[in-house]
C-alpha cells in the first residue's frame, strides 16, 4: 500500500508451465473455470515442448476459458523457462502461478488477490490429502506450506514459497528479471529470495488454497528427492555471499551415517518409502557438491 493507497487489480494473468502434462492438467484447468473472481482472467500455459496431448487438451478448453493462450516454450528446458515465457505474454496487473499436475481450490484467486492488494507478492496455503494417498504422504513428509511461509533451514535463511500457487505484482516481477533459468529446481526459492533482498515483503494467504499433487511412486519421489538435493546445494553456493550461513560439515556427515545405518527400513513396507526419499535427497546433495565444487551436506 502507498500513500494509503490499496494496488488496484483489474486483471489477473493465471501462468502454467507444462511438459506432458496431459493425465493432470483437465483437472487445474476444469478447477480455473469454477474460480468466482469478478475481475478480467487470461490463462497462459508455457509449453516446454509436450508430446502427449497436452497441447490438444489445452485447445479443448477455449470455449470455456476464453483468456486461454498456450506460449511456446521448447527452445530451452525447465519449468523457469516455462513460467518466463508465458509471463513475459502476461497483461495483468498480478501473475498467479500453478503447477500443471495441481488443483486450485474454488476461491483461489480471491485469496491471493486479496493479499495482493497491499503486498507485492503471497504465496498459497497447501492442501495435501485431496490428491495423494497414504504412500504419496508418507513419501513426501509434512510440508510446512500447510501452516504458513515455510522457512529455510538447511542452513537458516529467509521464508520461501513453492511456485505451485505464488502470486506477484506483474511489475515487481519484470523489474527481478523473472525466474533464474539456470535452476531445474528451485527457482521458486530463489526467487522468493531476491524478493525479499530487494525489499518488498512475502505473505501467506491462508484463504487461497492449492491441492498439491506428490509423487505417487518410488521412483518418482527418488527422481523429485535427487533433484530437490542438488539444487539445494547449488542455491548454497549462490546465496553463501548474500548473507546465508556456512553449512558446518560434521551435522551433515552425521544425518548421512544415520541414513545408512536406517537401511534395514528398505525391509518395512511403512518406512521404505520415506527412507527412499531421504536417500534420494541425500544423493542429489553429494552430487551437488561435486558438480558445484562445495561441501554442503
Amino acid at each position: 500500500m502507498i500513500g494509503g493507497k490499496s494496488f488496484a487489480i483489474e486483471r489477473v494473468s493465471i501462468v502454467i508451465p507444462c511438459l506432458n502434462a496431459a493425465a493432470t492438467l483437465g483437472a487445474q484447468l476444469e478447477a480455473l473455470t469454477r474460480q468466482t473472481w469478478r475481475g478480467e482472467i487470461e490463462i497462459l500455459v508455457g509449453d516446454n515442448g509436450s508430446t502427449d496431448g497436452s497441447v490438444e487438451l489445452i485447445e479443448s478448453y477455449r470455449d470455456r476459458l476464453p483468456g486461454l493462450r498456450i506460449l511456446p516454450a521448447a527452445d530451452r528446458s525447465g519449468p523457469a523457462h516455462a513460467k518466463n515465457v508465458a509471463a513475459a505474454a502476461a497483461t495483468g496487473d498480478v501473475l498467479l502461478f500453478c503447477d500443471a499436475d495441481d488443483e486450485v481450490a474454488d476461491g483461489w484467486i480471491d485469496g491471493l488477490v486479496s493479499e495482493l492488494h497491499d503486498h507485492e507478492a503471497a504465496a498459497s496455503r497447501h492442501e495435501i490429502e485431496r490428491l495423494n494417498g497414504q504412500q504419496a504422504r508418507r513419501l513426501h513428509g509434512d510440508p510446512a506450506q500447510q501452516h504458513g511461509l515455510p522457512g529455510y533451514t538447511n542452513p537458516p535463511f529467509l521464508d520461501h514459497a513453492g511456485g505451485c500457487g505464488l502470486g506477484v505484482r506483474r511489475d515487481v516481477f519484470e523489474a527481478l528479471g523473472g525466474f533464474e533459468e539456470s535452476y531445474v529446481a528451485l527457482e521458486d526459492t530463489d526467487f522468493c529470495w531476491r524478493l525479499q533482498l530487494a525489499g518488498h515483503r512475502l505473505v501467506f494467504a491462508p484463504d487461497a488454497v492449492v491441492h498439491v499433487r506428490f509423487p505417487s511412486t518410488l521412483a518418482g519421489a527418488f527422481r523429485q528427492a535427487a533433484r530437490y538435493g542438488r539444487y539445494n546445494v547449488y542455491i548454497y553456493t549462490r546465496y553463501r555471499s548474500r548473507g546465508m550461513p556456512r553449512l558446518p560439515v560434521l551435522p551433515g556427515l552425521l544425518r548421512l551415517g544415520s541414513l545408512v545405518l536406517r537401511s534395514p527400513q528398505l525391509l518395512s513396507g511403512s518406512a521404505r518409502g520415506r527412507w527412499i526419499w531421504l536417500a534420494g535427497w541425500r544423493l542429489g546433495r553429494l552430487w551437488g557438491c561435486l558438480r558445484y565444487r562445495t561441501i554442503a551436506l
